[in-house]
């Protein structure tokens, strides 16, 4: 089982990592400065969904102060 294990991780590892040598190749640049460019772009999409996350949050905040509800007529 292990045997298995070790193949299959040393398949997904040695053409796994051949993908980005192979694009940088075919777009003329290195393969470093690619990978850098996909972990700096994954950080940057995590952190917008979190940033509209938070606007939002405080949009139905600044709303639930405007807007109060009101339970009957008495309470003007």
């Amino acid at each position: 089982m292990q045997k298995y294990i070790n193949r299959l991780r040393y398949f997904f590892e040695r053409h796994g990592f051949y993908v980005s040598s192979r694009l940088g190749d075919r777009l003329g640049m290195r393969a470093s400065s690619l990978r850098l460019f996909f972990i700096y772009s994954s950080f940057a999409t995590l952190g917008i969904g979190f940033l509209l996350y938070l606007v939002l949050a405080f949009l139905l905040k600044f709303k639930d102060l405007i807007y109060t509800k009101r339970s009957s007529v008495f309470d003007l």
